[in-house]
């Protein structure tokens, strides 16, 4: 349990204990919330349960939190519990208690941190998702880092996840694919050929042609026009899945299922969609064409499912693949990772949601903004390699997975951001992921250094100067952090965590020397310092990020 459940139910106990005593008026109590005070001197933690309790209860706030406090004292990871006007009540931890969770943190290991929040719950976590038309730009590193970090942290707070990236291999953006790549390799041959209007131009559709002319020869210039371009399309699309997943791979982010569109149509799940949306009055034949009635729950228009030359339009597979989640598979949850292009299409989605009998809030659509990089201060748009949009890939290259993570997770997701590249690749403590790597290293120089020293039977009572303290005080706010971040789908607290535990760690470090002619004292903070490790590891892991043991 985290503090902030710790101190809810203790709040709580006091409440009904001076309700049964008669101290307090037998009446309703509000949702207890335990705050960080703004001001350390207050304290560790405040709630202000006494100024929200003092209208029904008809009470002095004053009166109702000195009652409060009075039910609290002798709790044994206390030191206090002040009363502060209007009616604020501060906690303050006791030393020894704080002390002693270096300790608990050991104990715990690589667990330290995870909470029992999802109690085994199925969500289905859908990031990244480009088409497979081209290689992935760093807006879709964006929500790779975003989507995967969460999956992690969910995992950690108690959650059954699985992961899971929705391939777009249906529609008219791979007709499109289709006849681009077709062009091209007739190309190779020396046949003229126009790239569609529709089509896409970058030199990578010339490169993949060239590398299928390579391997395979004049085979599809062997077979009928219509066949060549839906088999040499295919193997296309193979072909660039694959240099997805290498892209996504070498970020250490894993899939536990890639999902193909076509399958929706191959299954006949597009129409079954329709017609379960049919069948519960939200679906109308007019102009030729099927829409989805979402005026009806609220929409300011509603959609079009099948035009009226008889295709589907995107939104119909999205509505049979969020069928296929819920219904067919039975997950309690589904959160979507998008990006910024889709914010109109958050209101449909739950409109649609509706429309199929399932709970709007059982889906969340989590938007992510543009990223721009920049170099020299500068906007960088281009790749020197090919004069196009840079590559996800080529960022990679340039700063490693570890930075384009740490980078990509470091502001919150409905915010721009703006990635430099420079800073990316500094080894100083300007780069918050080399900063916060560097403390890892750190410790576990230290660690080597002492390698002689048994430190089991350490004393961690005697941990009580304040930059000790310090450090510890930071190392517990992991379990409160990895519950916010579940809680409200925010993994970009996580960096910012991170660099204040390393701050804190630094500090510490300077002011306290680890091994020391004092024995008893060496032990004790050898102890700390590898409880910093794995907060630190722990911390890094969240986010998909080396922790590394020497730089």
């Amino acid at each position: 349990m985290t503090m902030r459940g710790k101190l809810r139910d203790l709040v709580l106990g006091a409440v009904h204990k001076a309700q049964q005593q008669g101290v307090l008026p037998p009446v309703a109590v509000p949702e207890v919330t335990i705050e960080k005070p703004q001001h350390p001197e207050h304290g560790d933690y405040a709630t202000n349960i006494a100024l929200r309790m003092a209208r029904t209860a008809r009470t002095d706030p004053m009166a109702i939190a000195l009652a409060l406090a009075n039910q609290m004292a002798g709790s044994d990871f206390l030191a206090s519990v002040d009363v502060a006007k209007p009616g604020f009540l501060n906690f303050r931890l006791s030393s020894a208690w704080v002390a002693s969770q270096v300790e608990e943190i050991l104990a715990d290991g690589s667990h330290y941190g995870s909470v029992e929040l999802g109690h085994g719950a199925k969500i289905q976590l859908e990031y990244v998702s480009a088409n497979p038309t081209g290689p992935l730009h760093v807006g879709a590193g964006r929500g790779a880092a975003l989507g995967d970090s969460l999956a992690t942290i969910l995992s950690y707070a108690g959650y059954q996840v699985e992961r899971e990236y929705y391939v777009n291999d249906a529609g008219a953006r791979m007709e499109a694919f289709f006849a681009t790549l077709y062009a091209r390799y007739l190309q190779q041959f020396g046949i003229q050929e126009e790239v569609p209007v529709d089509g896409y131009v970058g030199q990578y559709m010339v490169d993949l042609a060239q590398e299928i002319a390579q391997e395979r020869g004049r085979e599809f210039l062997e077979m009928p026009r219509e066949e060549a371009i839906q088999k040499l399309g295919r193997l296309g699309t193979e072909r660039m899945v694959g240099k997805i997943r290498a892209d996504l791979g070498r970020m250490n982010v894993r899939y536990d299922r890639w999902f193909s569109e076509q399958t929706l149509y191959d299954d006949s799940l597009v129409d079954k969609t329709i017609d379960m949306m049919r069948q519960r009055g939200y679906v109308a034949n007019r102009e030729g064409a099927v829409w989805f009635t979402s005026s009806a729950l609220g929409e300011d228009r509603d959609n079009v499912l099948v035009r009226s030359n008889g295709a589907p339009t995107y939104f119909a597979s999205d509505a049979a693949y969020h069928y296929d989640k819920f219904i067919l598979r039975g997950f309690d949850r589904v959160i979507d990772v998008w990006g910024a292009d889709h914010q109109g299409h958050v209101p449909r989605m739950k409109a649609m949601a509706t429309a199929l009998g399932i709970d709007p809030d059982r889906l969340t659509l989590v938007i992510y903004q543009l990223v721009s990089l920049k170099r020299s201060g500068k906007a960088v748009r281009m790749s020197k390699r090919t004069g196009e949009i840079i590559t996800l890939g080529e960022v990679l290259d340039e700063v490693g997975p570890d930075a384009v993570r740490f980078f990509l997770l470091s502001r919150s997701a409905d915010a721009m951001m703006d990635f430099d590249l420079d800073l990316a690749k500094q080894q100083s403590s300007e780069n918050p992921v080399y900063y916060v790597q560097y403390a890892h290293a750190r410790i576990a120089s230290i660690l080597r250094y002492a390698t002689e020293v048994d430190f089991s039977d350490g004393d961690v009572s005697l941990l009580t100067s304040e930059p000790e303290q310090e450090l510890i005080r930071k190392m517990l706010m992991l379990p409160e952090l990895v519950e916010t971040v579940a809680t409200n789908l925010e993994p970009h607290h996580l960096p910012h965590y991170s660099q204040d535990i390393a701050a804190v760690f630094h500090s510490f470090y300077k002011q306290c020397r680890v091994v020391s002619e004092d024995e008893a004292l060496t032990k004790a903070r050898l102890k700390l310092v590898s409880a910093c490790k794995v907060v630190l590891g722990n911390t890094l892991s969240l986010m998909g990020v080396a922790a590394p043991e020497q730089m």
